[in-house]
């Protein structure tokens, strides 16, 4: 094997092992702790949430999310609003 292919082997090792690695809490800040897809589920059904999967026009969920973000608050809570008001459901 030629030096270069050797270097570049080298190269990919280091690149996979980067990879794999979490990112250090010092540079992170703290987000190498954010809960993973299995653990948000079980939190999501321990507050009695389920998912609900919608289609809406372009439009309309842009204007969603711009009052989300004028609000400071999340989207899903934006449209938990939303829906209890037209519902007239109390919450």
């Amino acid at each position: 094997m030629k030096k270069t292919d050797l270097e570049k082997l080298a190269a990919v090792k280091v690149m996979t092992r980067m990879r794999s690695s979490a990112v250090p809490e010092r540079y992170a800040q703290g987000s190498a702790t954010v809960a993973d897809r299995r653990e948000q589920w079980r939190l999501d059904r321990e507050r009695g949430l389920v998912p609900f999967a919608v289609k809406l026009d372009g439009g309309l969920a842009a204007r969603l999310r711009a009052l989300a973000a004028e609000r400071g608050v999340e989207l899903n809570a934006l449209v938990d609003e939303l829906l209890r008001k037209g519902l007239d459901e109390p919450r």
